[in-house]
């Protein structure tokens, strides 16, 4: 294959017959319908959304996007009229408070309904509009004169639902989860209630639309609740309705003169894609006089003194709740929002019927696609048919699984989708609920999870061979059938290629991850060679021999390496030394490496080694991923005079000192690499232009700061914390890579690329520090500890690649097949490469990493047996630690 999805002519008949508009067309069920009007879609999406280019966007339940002509209309407002702060009443904040007001309006007819029905509080979003609710509610706590309060919510809710437990808790109000398939089946089972005479206020919060799967729970159940005939809970007492409608109305209307909750949240940027940070609490003003607020802030207030408790609210119940100046000039952006959805579509009611026509399809198809033995491909997870738009939002969320039905895990899924520029969402989409009904995962599998180092939002998709979370996809207003289409050509196109491979079942046990260590693989010349296991105390020589550590060595200290007592040597009888073949520096971080035979070692890895990053006029690091033409820029350091030069092709070649300018006119500021802190400073104007007309784009070449030291918390393997400088790499002080692993890797693409591949040219793709010469592919995998001459490495773990390794780094192309290779090679995981960390501290710089040296690595058999060492044998604490998924760029 070339990388690329496979063509027309490649796919099997019947599945070239399921990605056919023709069978999308006949397909189309009733309530469903493509397109807003003859060739309305292909020109909005070539006017509006040019900036998609060949992205392929499935994550609007996560955020829509916004088209080009609503921020156009909202720049031009805002460069035509003044806006004044709306507190004030001069007349450019009389413009803004009547603006405002006319947007309260607006928002209530798209809902329609009126200002006598509801009123518009402004949020910064739906998690603020569920918190405001949870705060003003008038519940009656436990112990009170009075029945207390329950608040209910359905166990499919959002994190920001399920966390006003948090503020009940505070007041003394207890939280009762609601199964939906228990309320579903109290519903079937629905009698009218008897009259009560309880008016104890209870609170039942519920989804519109599950975030997880795209389920539509009935909107019945608002007017059923309320009037006793549906109850959450047997529990007496009058009883409201809280309605997260956040997921639903990005796609699909609402109308409030058919359903009447009495709060509803919501979130304008999954409506329009612009403004973010702006939502608001609709609140049916029956209930609104019996909200309680005790803080008041600017704009709340008709009167109050500052001396003596006196406060007095203003009569509008919006004016009441909405503290402090709100972010007046993005409510007037929702104008525009209106307009220009309105303009393109003709309505919610369209965007519903195109929305799940797509869905509908890619349901279809995904349900369809088998193995050759007939097991699934993918598993969705749903609880509706997706035969109606009234019952199943266009959501899709699934799991992709092998030929023996084991789950591959979603972090995976993700890094092959990014390689065809398809954006889709992983994890458990802040709905641990729905994530635990429908993976089977209990409650203890979450707490061991989170023991064993899984947190919400990280790439760890697989613990104890299962999974910890799935894949997302969904539609907007603008997605086309050639989304769909292409989307699905790529589930068949790593499938296809995979189809043959059978992944082990298990990728990484919750053991292993609370140790933050790989278990050591067992190859043969390890598990059956009794000739090789020699006493645990020993020392490596330089010929490749052992020795027990009793005898007196008379080596230089630069020809041998004490090992760990716990430590098995690598050795098998007759095999070639190991040695280093290629040393590589990367002093700019991704840029092009520059090639040494022998270079000193700092604290920090090899000297210089990511020691400048560029970064955007923002100050954010530009990485390959965004930008690969950084890998034709080629750094290369001269020792003796202390320079940096830097060349590339088209450019005049410029130089910056390596010695770093702590001089007062340098100017100190902070950036992050990999979500860690780091203090840099700024390599000057002349630099920056350079790298500006380089690229085509406002950028700056930055150091990181001597006086800063950033440390890689690793945990020891007994647990304790040690830490260990970096320079701006990602994860470690140096990569190291086996050629034999190479050559390996390079069969396997060879098979599949037209031109040949040069093994030279794939080193390069791997960005490795160090490139090594041992006999057996991937065997470094199975190594704690290496030694090179007077050095000594602690292994940290495996490099899970990314679509870096994707870049050609002699031109800056990309090339899908590496990573999908490498993805069916390795099974599960993209691992390539181990990291490393020094095991102690060099004190000086006159420690050199030389080709030719020879490699020593170890194994550790237990890491529980421990011998006694003499102070001279003794190493510093270890660092060991597990990839987070981040390749050292």
């Amino acid at each position: 294959m070339s990388g690329q999805p496979p063509s027309w002519t490649e796919l099997p008949v019947p599945w070239r017959e399921l990605l056919s508009f023709q069978y999308f067309q006949r397909t189309c069920p009733s309530g469903a319908s493509y397109g807003y009007g003859r060739g309305g879609l292909r020109e909005m999406r070539e006017s509006e959304f040019r900036k998609l280019g060949g992205m392929i966007y499935l994550d609007h339940a996560g955020t829509t996007l916004f088209p080009h002509s609503l921020l156009k209309g909202f720049t031009d407002d805002l460069s035509e009229n003044v806006y004044g702060n709306p507190h004030s009443q001069h007349i450019s904040s009389k413009l803004t408070y009547d603006t405002i007001e006319h947007v309260r309006y607006r928002i209530l007819q798209h809902f329609n309904t009126t200002a006598e029905d509801y009123t518009i509080i402004f949020t910064s979003g739906s998690t603020a509009a569920l918190k405001l609710v949870a705060e003003t509610f008038p519940w009656i706590p436990e112990g009170s004169m009075h029945p207390s309060s329950r608040f209910c919510y359905l166990t499919d809710s959002h994190t920001s639902v399920v966390g006003m437990r948090g503020v009940t808790a505070v007041m003394n109000v207890l939280s009762v989860p609601v199964n939906p398939k228990e309320l579903l089946l109290s519903e079937k089972n629905k009698v009218v209630a008897k009259e009560q005479n309880c008016t104890t206020p209870h609170l039942f919060c519920y989804p519109a639309q599950s975030n997880f799967s795209g389920t539509k729970y009935p909107l019945s159940w608002i007017q059923e609740i309320k009037s006793g005939k549906l109850h959450p809970i047997k529990t007496p007492g009058k009883w409201f309705v809280l309605l997260d409608a956040a997921s639903f109305v990005s796609t699909s209307p609402l109308d409030l003169t058919v359903h009447k909750p009495d709060f509803i949240a919501i979130s304008f940027y999954k409506i329009f894609g612009f403004p973010t940070g702006l939502g608001a609490l609709l609140v049916h003003n029956q209930i609104a006089p019996s909200m309680r607020k005790t803080y008041f802030g600017g704009g709340t207030a008709a009167a109050y003194l500052a001396g003596e408790d006196f406060f007095s609210p203003r009569q509008s119940v919006a004016e009441r709740f909405e503290d402090g100046t709100i972010s007046f000039l993005d409510i007037i952006a929702l104008k525009h929002g209106f307009d220009t959805l309105e303009r393109l579509t003709g309505g919610m009611k369209n965007i519903k019927c195109h929305t799940f026509a797509l869905s509908h399809y890619t349901y279809t198809v995904l349900s369809t696609l088998k193995y050759a033995n007939g097991a699934p491909i993918v598993r969705i997870y749903s609880d509706a048919d997706f035969s109606s738009p009234d019952v199943q939002g266009p959501i899709i969320n699934f799991n992709v699984l092998d030929e023996n039905g084991d789950i591959i895990g979603y972090s995976q899924v993700d890094k092959l989708a990014s390689l065809y520029n398809i954006h889709v969402r992983t994890g458990c989409f802040c709905n641990t609920g729905a994530c635990q009904q429908h993976l089977g995962i209990s409650n203890e599998d979450v707490k061991r999870n989170l023991q064993a180092g899984h947190v919400c939002g990280d790439d760890v998709d697989i613990i104890d061979g299962r999974p910890t979370g799935s894949v997302r996809i969904s539609f907007g207003y603008m997605s086309t059938f050639e989304d769909a289409q292409t989307f699905l050509k790529f589930i068949i196109a790593i499938r296809l290629s995979e189809s043959d491979i059978k992944f082990p079942s298990q990728t990484i046990t919750g053991e292993t991850m609370k140790e933050s260590v790989v278990s050591p693989l067992q190859n043969d010349h390890t598990s059956n060679n009794n000739a090789d296991k020699y006493s645990l105390k020993s020392i490596i020589l330089d010929t490749g021999h052992w020795t027990n550590s009793s005898t007196v060595l008379k080596t230089p200290e630069a020809n041998r390496a004490v090992v760990s007592e716990s430590a098995i040597p690598v050795y098998r009888s007759g095999s070639k030394p190991i040695t280093v073949t290629n040393i590589y520096l990367y002093p700019i971080k991704s840029c092009s490496a520059y090639e040494v035979s022998e270079w000193p070692v700092g604290n920090q890895g090899l000297l210089y080694d990511r020691s400048w990053m560029v970064v955007n006029q923002n100050g954010v690091c530009i990485s390959q991923k965004q930008e690969p033409r950084l890998c034709l820029v080629h750094p290369l350091i001269d020792l003796e005079q202390k320079m940096m030069v830097i060349k590339a092709e088209g450019m005049d070649p410029i130089s910056v000192p390596v010695e770093e300018n702590t001089g007062k006119e340098i100017q100190i500021s902070q950036s992050k690499v990999c979500a860690h802190r780091i203090q840099t400073y700024d390599c000057g104007q002349k630099i920056a232009e350079w790298f500006s007309e380089l690229l085509g784009r406002q950028c700056r070449l930055i150091r990181q700061s001597s006086d800063f030291k950033r440390h890689a918390n690793q945990k020891h393997e007994k647990g304790q914390a040690t830490t260990g400088s970096l320079s701006l790499v990602n994860e470690a002080q140096y990569l190291l890579i086996n050629t034999a692993s190479i050559l390996h890797l390079k069969e396997q693409i060879t098979e599949r690329l037209e031109d040949p591949l040069q093994t030279e040219e794939l080193i390069q793709r791997f960005r490795a520090n160090i490139v090594i010469s041992a006999t057996e592919s991937f065997e470094e995998e199975e190594w704690t500890e290496i030694s090179i001459g007077a050095l000594h490495f602690k292994v940290v773990g495996p490099c899970n690649r990314c679509q870096i390794i994707c870049i050609d780094p002699q031109t800056g192309q990309r090339n899908k097949e590496f990573l999908q290779t490498l993805s069916s090679t390795r099974g599960r995981k993209t691992n390539f490469g181990i990291y490393l960390m020094n095991q102690a501290p060099c004190s000086s710089l006159q420690n050199n990493l030389s080709v030719g040296s020879q490699v020593f690595p170890v194994l550790k058999e237990d890491t529980e047996i421990q011998s006694p060492l003499s102070n001279e044998e003794k190493h510093q604490d270890s660092f060991l630690g597990l990839s987070s998924g981040t390749c050292t760029i």
